[in-house]
Parts: structure tokens; sequence; C-alpha cells
């Protein structure tokens, strides 16, 4: 019997190395052979080996490394941390893939901008952008652009695609890293969303999601999936997920949009990493205008339960039970 071809996982060993160490975990699990694509031979790479992955180093822009890291694998899962040249790297997997003629898969995760993002929505006039939008913001950041040309050139491709695009993760910094010195504090969740409401999702759940699709992508082909959390909640619901987690009362404490942005987005990113701070602003600005309020139900359909809920993610926060204070 031939010895089945390795799936082939991006992204393992940079900024969203998290999900696709889940990912690689639960095919690991289901005893599936893998390959990891990473950008340095570090502890990462040796954690993953000693997993029994295979582990492949190179540069996602760089062809000649895109095509030996995909040699002999006909399951792909695409990732790449937040970068200028995202669609560069996502057209050069898409070539490299094409070359080798024989994929079975190519699991791309993608932003849930994207369902909002039709042609006609991004070509409109720019006050009709803004009504759209809701005030307060009139374009997508350049890395949500990204994913859309990223999008329309895989659907050109021919190849057998899925796009997962996901709503905005619970870990998500906005959510997750932001709040924290003030929770820790004064117990205030200072977030600038006023009454509107967000159904973010769990980075575990959406790994389950691609796992089981690439551990088996048959009815998955050409599928695109919309997954949300479990219910839309305003900030004084998630005030009340951080007081349960930490075991303290907290308050939600609205702020001025533009303000907040500067002072947690700007201040902590945009000197060092623009393109990523201009990514979550325009994010802030959507979900200040109640752009991810949706419930899709999808993930119940592919999953067969619930996802996580926001409490959920948080008990198993890094950076929550250090805050906390858990040995």
């Amino acid at each position: 019997m031939a010895k089945p071809s390795p799936i082939l996982i991006t992204g393992a060993g940079g900024d969203v190395g998290s999900m696709s160490k889940t990912i690689i975990n639960m095919l690991i699990e289901a005893k599936k052979p893998v390959r990891a694509f990473v950008r340095k031979d570090d502890e990462r790479a040796q954690a993953l080996r000693q997993l029994g992955v295979e582990v492949f180093v190179g540069d996602l822009l760089n062809i000649a490394d895109v095509a030996a890291a995909l040699k002999g694998c006909r399951r792909v899962y695409f990732s790449m941390s937040l970068n200028p040249y995202y669609t560069d790297a996502t057209i050069l997997m898409a070539a490299a893939a094409r070359a080798q003629g024989d994929l079975e898969v190519f699991v791309n995760i993608s932003e849930f901008e994207q369902s909002y993002m039709n042609f006609a929505r991004m070509t409109a006039h720019r006050e009709a952008r803004r009504e759209w939008l809701g005030g307060l913001v009139t374009d997508w950041s350049p890395q949500q652009r990204a994913h859309w040309s990223s999008e329309q050139a895989l659907n050109w491709s021919g190849l057998p695609v899925v796009h997962v695009r996901a709503t905005m993760f619970i870990e998500n910094p906005i959510l997750a890293w932001f709040p924290l010195k003030q929770l820790m504090g004064a117990g205030e969740l200072h977030l600038p969303f006023g009454n509107k409401k967000i159904a973010p999702i769990a980075a575990y759940d959406v790994a389950e999601v691609c796992a089981k699709i690439l551990a088996d992508p048959t009815g998955h082909v050409s599928k695109t999936y919309e997954l949300t959390g479990p219910v839309a909640k305003d900030m004084k619901g998630f005030a009340e997920d951080y007081a349960a987690t930490l075991g303290k009362p907290v308050s939600y404490v609205p702020q001025d949009l533009e303000a907040w942005i500067d002072a947690y987005i700007n201040g902590a990113l945009a000197a060092r990493i623009p393109h990523t701070a201009e990514h979550l602003g325009i994010i802030t600005r959507l979900a200040a205008s109640g752009r991810y309020e949706g419930v899709t139900g999808e993930l119940e359909q592919l999953l067969g339960r619930a996802p996580k809920d926001f409490r959920w993610a948080l008990e198993r926060s890094p950076r929550v039970r250090a805050a906390r204070g858990d040995a």
C-alpha cells in the first residue's frame, strides 16, 4: 500500500502559528501525516518535529521554496500572518499547486469581511460606501483587499479550493489583549463599540473546521464557509464574561472611537508594524459600525456542535491567566 502523502500546513511558525499548530495537533491525533512550512528553524520548529511533523524551512515569497515544500503533498492549508505581500504569497502557492497538478484540496483561511466585499460595493461611490459601512469607515484595509484579491485569484486558478471565512477571533488583540490593563486595574472594559454587538469565534473552532476538511475533503471543494461565534453580544455581555473569568467586578466604559484607536493600536503598533495597525484600526471601525453582529450557524452544521463561547476561550488564554496570576 502506498504511503499517504503529507498535508502541507503553512503559517505554523509565524504570528498565526497558534491556529496552524492546533490544526497540526488535530491532524496528528487523526493519524494524518503532516508537513509544516515554517519561516525559521527555531524552537517552534523543533517542537513540531517532536510531534512527528515533517518540517520544511523556507520563504512563502520564494517560488522555489514553495514548490519544494508542496512536492508530494495533495492537500494544503494556506495561512500567512498579516503581510503587505499576502496576495503574492497566495498566488505563488497557487502557481506551484497548478504546476504540480494533483491537488485534492486547497483550504484558504480568509476573512468574514469577504462576505461583504462584493464588486458592486467595492466600486460604489465613496459616500455610498461610507453609508453602507456605517459612516465610520470608507475603505477596506490593505490586508482585507489582499484577501479579496487572493480569493479572486484562487477562484480563477481552477484548483480545488475551499474558502473558510472567519469573523473576528476571540483572540484578536482588540478583545483579548488591549483591554487587560484596565480590566486588572480599575475593573473596567475600555472599548469603543457603544451598544453594538459582536459574535467572535474561537480560533480552536476554525482550526477544527479546517482540520476536518483537510482530513476528508469530500463534499467541501468549491464551498465557502462563513464562521461566527454562537451569539452576538454587546460590550456589557463581554464585561460579564470577563468578570466571571477574572473573579472580580467588571464594568463596560465606552470609549471615543478614534481616541481608542490612537491610544491602543497606533500607539502600540503603528511605528513598528503599520500594516497590522491599519488593519486593526479598520476592524475596530467596522465593529463600531455593527459589521460583526451576524451569526451564521454554519459551524454547527459542519461540526455537529455549537461554537465555543467567549468564556471558554478566556479561560484558556495565556494572557488572561498571567493577568489573573495563575501558577
